[in-house]
């Protein structure tokens, strides 16, 4: 296992010490040991390559191996996680063409929740939405990359969210756990995704202002072609 990252959000959005967040405590553990994998691979909490052993990760969040070991092979069932040829759970190592692939289905499905989220978004949810973006900005500029990411996530989140549409958030759900460990090659060597003048979270906030469907659709897929650029550069170097 790699070392901690400190100061992570749990599964539920708080802060907690760990790569996968708080210890459990309650019941539905297995379901609660698999909604900490699963958003610690979303949160870019886990590393591409990285060995995930059942017994350190039952450690980690204080609970016995068996729900742990369940939760490894169900991600591993929805393609998150993958066995190697000894039949150790590892974090796969997204190749150029799986990378390129999940970007453009992240481009279709975050487009068309964006969209529809313009539609029908009301003013609290703009304001949240920017407050998450100022988070963002304020994690990364002090160099608090590991929050970055996160907040980088709810934002992603909050804005397929408010598209109303369940079935199409647990798609974008699905992407996020195959692309998130690749995401903290964004701030590998303390390189940062060049947004220009102007941020295309702002950009998909001024559409949700002006209640333009299309023009969302463009400014979160330009959010994710920019990020994509960085990690496409890592991956042919």
């Amino acid at each position: 296992m790699s070392t901690m990252i400190t100061d992570a959000l749990s599964t539920e959005g708080e802060i907690g010490s760990g790569q996968f967040g708080r210890q459990i405590t309650k019941e539905s553990v297995s379901q609660q040991a698999y909604v900490a994998i699963r958003n610690s691979l979303m949160r870019s909490r886990l590393k591409p390559g990285q060995k995930l052993v059942a017994r350190q990760v039952a450690d980690e969040l204080g609970i016995s191996v068996t729900p742990v070991r369940e939760s490894l092979l169900r991600l591993v069932s929805e393609h998150a996680l993958m066995l190697d040829e000894r039949g150790t759970v590892v974090v796969p190592v997204l190749t150029l063409e799986r990378c390129i692939e999940i970007r453009d289905l992240r481009m279709l499905i975050e487009g068309e929740g964006a969209a529809r989220a313009a539609s029908v978004v009301t003013g609290p949810e703009i304001e949240n939405l920017l407050a998450i973006h100022d988070r963002y900005v304020r994690t990364e500029t002090d160099s608090n990359f590991a929050a970055a990411l996160a907040e980088n996530e709810n934002f992603h989140f909050g804005v397929c969210r408010l598209a109303r549409s369940p079935t199409l958030f647990r798609v974008v759900e699905n992407l996020w756990m195959q692309f998130g460990p690749i995401l903290s090659y964004l701030y590998d060597a303390h390189a940062r995704p060049f947004h220009g003048q102007k941020h295309a979270h702002l950009r998909v906030i001024e559409a949700f202002r002006k209640r333009d469907p299309e023009l969302a659709r463009k400014a979160i897929s330009q959010d994710i072609l920019i990020g994509g650029k960085t990690l496409l550069e890592k991956l042919k170097a």
